[in-house]
């Protein structure tokens, strides 16, 4: 989507699409109320359907945006019924999108030690990771029991 200073609130957010809709169809469900910048259908690689059911429009002005909701949430498209409403942004927290092993940080502290088979911790280290105690290096004890 294009990045503006009110696309946040010019953008809507079009959910519960039949599976034949398509951008042409969600442009010409949409142009009556303003002009249109932009429409996006994510797709859905992982499935045999062509999108996700869901879709974007972006309005030039926001109050196109708003009139598209008032008057086309909860209406029909395509047999299903449609809910339309301000699309929010993605919130993206700060690596949630990345395995922690991605970062080289992470790799030099912790994979390469026990690749080098240097078991021994640094001060920085040592905090972190538990000293090995008595008890679990002796493997067999005996009991007394009577």
């Amino acid at each position: 989507m294009a990045l503006r200073e009110n696309a946040s609130k010019s953008t809507i957010y079009v959910g519960g699409l039949d599976d034949q809709v398509n951008e042409q169809i969600l442009h010409a469900s949409f142009i009556p109320f303003g002009d249109i910048v932009e429409i996006q259908i994510p797709p859905d690689p992982a499935s045999h359907n062509q999108h996700r059911g869901f879709g974007f429009v972006e309005f030039e002005e926001p109050a196109d945006a708003q009139a598209a909701i008032d008057n086309m949430h909860l209406s029909e498209l395509y047999g299903k019924v449609i809910k339309v409403n301000l699309a929010r942004p993605m919130k993206m927290k700060e690596g949630s999108m990345r395995a922690v092993w991605a970062d080289d940080a992470w790799l030099q502290r912790y994979a390469l030690r026990s690749i080098d088979g240097d078991e021994s911790a640094s001060d920085e280290d040592s905090s972190e990771v538990p000293p090995k105690s008595a008890s679990h290096t002796k493997t067999t004890e005996k009991m007394d029991l009577q």
